[in-house]
């Protein structure tokens, strides 16, 4: 009897430290994904400097743009109901923007009659 409590209890002294060596850790697919997208940020990491260093140099600008611009635009987005009826914008020689109106759309919705037509009596 001795001798099976004493296994018993050695068993369960050591499980843990088994369970513990069964971890392998990360799968192949998994370190080989995690070095894949290392390899990438390293790669990218010049180009995001780069872009941040624009960004920061184009920031007050923008801000000025969207503070003058943006009332204006609102207005725009207001009046338009439907862009997709709308061409892309064109730039002609003289340096104007013109944004014209695909040809299947009418300029405006046609009438539907509010009154009845009147009746002709026979």
């Amino acid at each position: 009897m001795k001798h099976a409590l004493a296994f018993v209890l050695a068993v369960t002294l050591t499980a843990p430290a088994a369970q513990a060596e069964e971890d392998p850790g990360p799968s192949l697919m998994e370190r080989g994904a995690q070095m894949f997208l290392e390899g990438i940020l390293k790669e990218m990491e010049p180009t995001m400097e780069e872009l941040q260093g624009i960004a920061e140099e184009m920031g007050p600008a923008l801000r000025e743009f969207a503070s003058e611009m943006g009332p204006k635009l609102t207005e725009l987005m207001a009046e338009v109901e439907d862009w997709s009826v709308y061409l892309p914008p064109e730039i002609l020689p003289n340096g104007d923007i013109i944004i014209r109106r695909k040809p299947e759309h009418p300029m405006t919705p046609p009438e539907t009659p509010t009154e009845p037509a009147p009746q002709i009596d026979l």
